[in-house]
């Protein structure tokens, strides 16, 4: 069994806390996560309660119900949902609670089963879960997204090592990808952070109508919004708080034009999202939509969450990455959604982010499609990034500027 160092758990939750979260004195505590991350939700939950929090509540998950649901439950049930978990989450977070989510998940979880039961599985939640990343987004909750080893995470990360060092491996390389031997992890976090920030900053000024992807197998124009925003680091919260959505993070993100797309992009990872596991897969876009999907692996199951909704077959989100990130320089895939992209520039098909358009937050749906935005039950993002990926900007009188060559900036800040 791994042996989780106390002082490494400490630094991991200091860093959750007061530079994911930036929980404050008095503020109350929301923690969804899964049995195997119970070593540092309890920590989180002490640190939590050292900094003032007035209570911490946590929604506990167990990836062996779900694989129990799958073998035994009736056909047709796989569309209904437990009402009661979004009710609860809604409840805490309009109340101002923070949102923390600990997740380890087995990429391999429902590998096997009936797709249809799946896709069903993947659209009810998706749909019920929705109002809960539509208040969380408009009211500035604070929320934040970390993961944690697993045991059937950690085997198909490291398949080649024996059973027993899995865990350790799998521990050894978040405490590398968080940081948690600095000194000070919340402190150099809080120094890349404001470089994030920068990148940013300096995307905005310059104003493009749409990125240039270029690569092998990749030949695809995304238009951006009239009026996008980027960001990266730091989110603004409520009353003058700023929080981090993911960590590790290092990304900078804009908003995609949902009808100007145009197309073919092959990803450079799997297509993961929790415990679905789709590989090798080329999208071909027509007019903002994916008109074309094909995948080596888990073809059918694609097809069925590319029908969830209308806007499921259209972009929510472009995130640049470079390729010298410590993730993607460790050469290592990790099936995990939340570690991959920030290895690698990624697209995100479904909604988008109501940040991402300046004035954004609080327009009416109809607007806010209107303005370029795509609304969706879904956010599945997808990675298109490596070293031999090319983006250029293009202007709005068609000239052109590199973005990225060979995967790194191609720009100071």
């Amino acid at each position: 069994m791994t042996a989780y160092s106390k002082t490494l758990l400490q630094k991991f939750s200091d860093l959750a806390l007061k530079v994911g979260l930036d929980l404050q004195p008095g503020q109350r505590l929301l923690i969804l996560t899964t049995l195997d991350c119970a070593p540092l939700v309890q920590e989180v939950a002490a640190c939590a309660y050292q900094m003032g929090a007035r209570l911490v509540d946590v929604m506990w998950d167990d990836e062996e119900l779900h694989t129990l649901r799958f073998q035994h439950a009736p056909p047709d049930s796989f569309h209904e949902y437990s009402t009661w978990r979004t009710s609860g989450i809604l409840e805490c977070l309009k109340r101002g609670d923070a949102y923390l989510r600990v997740y380890s998940l087995d990429p391999n979880l429902l590998q096997g089963y009936n797709p249809e039961h799946v896709a069903a599985y993947v659209q009810a939640e998706a749909q019920h879960v929705r109002p809960v990343y539509d208040y969380r987004a408009e009211a500035g909750i604070p929320w934040l997204v970390i993961t944690f080893p697993a045991p059937g995470w950690a085997a198909a990360v490291f398949p080649d090592l024996p059973p027993e060092r899995q865990m350790d491996a799998l521990w050894e390389s978040l405490v590398s990808l968080y940081h948690l031997e600095a000194p000070d992890p919340a402190e150099e976090w809080r120094r890349y952070l404001h470089k994030l920030t920068a990148r940013a900053a300096s995307l905005n000024q310059k104003r493009f109508a749409a990125l240039k992807f270029t690569g092998p197998g990749t030949d695809l124009t995304v238009g951006l919004a009239p009026g996008h925003a980027w960001f990266g680091g730091w989110n603004p919260g409520r009353d003058g708080t700023f929080f981090v959505p993911n960590l590790p993070t290092e990304e900078v993100f804009t908003l995609p034009h949902r009808s100007r797309v145009e197309g073919t992009v092959r990803l450079t990872k799997p297509f993961v999202n929790p415990g679905i596991l789709v590989e090798d897969v080329t999208f071909t876009f027509a007019e903002g939509r994916v008109v074309q999907a094909a995948a080596g692996k888990g073809e059918g199951l694609l097809q069925k969450v590319l029908d969830t909704d209308e806007g499921a077959r259209r972009l929510g989100e472009v995130a640049l990455v470079p390729n010298s990130s410590p993730i993607s320089q460790s050469g290592r895939i990790f099936w995990n959604p939340l570690l991959d992209e920030n290895a690698s520039c990624h697209l995100a098909l479904g909604n988008a982010y109501r940040i991402t358009l300046s004035g954004g937050k609080g327009l009416p749906e109809e607007a806010f499609a209107a303005a370029g935005g795509n609304l969706s039950s879904l956010h599945i993002d997808f990675m298109v990034g490596s070293g031999e990926l090319d983006i250029d900007g293009i202007a709005e009188d068609g000239t052109s500027e590199p973005v990225m060559r060979t995967g790194e900036w191609a720009f100071e800040v």
